[in-house]
């Protein structure tokens, strides 16, 4: 099931690239990232609530908060750069450049969560890395 979640999430990204692209013409970038980030709010706060989930935000230890904000602060921090790269930037150049956060995942994967790095996940990443130069250049 986690594959077809996956998969869905990738249609979502590349459809929110382009339409992000059209709505960020003539407005600035951290403005346009603002408006998405409260509808983003807004949506999993819905969902949230109606899916029952938040009587568990008790059980949430610190460790949990702390890793949770910090992982916020690094997307909104991802949104704003990558907002601005779209703005000024060819989509069709921008998102191979930020989809490279595969390959960055994967070293820090088997770096910091000391993941296995297997020779098929070692020739992937490269492949994927040899990929996005082709793709920018």
């Amino acid at each position: 099931m986690w594959v077809i979640y996956a998969l869905l999430s990738a249609f979502f990204a590349a459809l929110t690239s382009i339409l992000a692209k059209v709505g960020i013409e003539n407005i600035n970038s951290n403005l346009a990232t603002a408006i998405r980030t409260v509808v983003v709010l807004i949506m999993a706060w819905g969902i949230v609530l109606i899916n029952g989930s938040i009587s568990q935000i008790s059980n949430i230890t610190q460790k949990s908060w702390l890793f949770l904000v910090l992982s916020g602060i690094a997307t909104g921090l991802s949104w704003l750069f990558y907002y601005k790269a779209l703005q000024i930037g060819e989509a069709s150049k921008v998102v191979p450049i930020d989809k490279f956060s595969v390959v960055i995942t994967m070293i820090l994967a088997f770096v910091i969560l000391k993941e296995a790095a297997s020779v098929k996940t070692v020739i992937g990443g490269i492949f994927i890395t040899i990929g996005t130069f082709i793709m920018i250049l």
